[in-house]
């Protein structure tokens, strides 16, 4: 049986409390293949960071990505970061991986490129800090 050429591309899952967005690109990461976000497939403002808002945009990428020939993606997560957005991804990003996984796509290395400060602006909550 022959082996089916494994055509890589990478994954951009930017995840967030409030979206989830999923950018397929070509390998070198300058030609876009698909993009989808959460907010384009429910309708209340909500939900648009939910798992399942994340896993039905991942789906609609996955199959724009398969029929253009690619079928195998490195994956690179986005939190917010910065100096002061968490650093940590919203709830849609695991489900967005999983999905892709599931409609065929290869998954290769999976990066975390959260951007992080390098002491840069001066944090948000003035000098003695956020007073609960």
């Amino acid at each position: 049986m022959a082996e089916k050429k494994v055509k890589w591309g990478i994954a951009h899952i930017y995840s967030s409390y409030n979206n989830t967005i999923i950018h397929i690109t070509d390998i070198t990461g300058s030609e876009t293949i698909a993009i989808s976000s959460g907010g384009q497939h429910v309708k209340a403002d909500r939900l648009e960071s939910s798992p399942t808002a994340a896993m039905m945009a991942a789906k609609k990428v996955a199959e724009i990505a398969l029929d253009k020939g690619i079928n195998a993606v490195h994956v690179k997560i986005r939190a917010p970061g910065g100096h002061n957005g968490p650093m940590n991804p919203g709830p849609g990003a695991q489900a967005a991986i999983r999905a892709l996984s599931r409609h065929g796509l290869k998954i290769g290395v999976i990066e975390d490129v959260t951007p992080i400060p390098h002491d840069g602006c001066r944090k948000k909550g003035g000098k003695r800090g956020r007073r609960v």
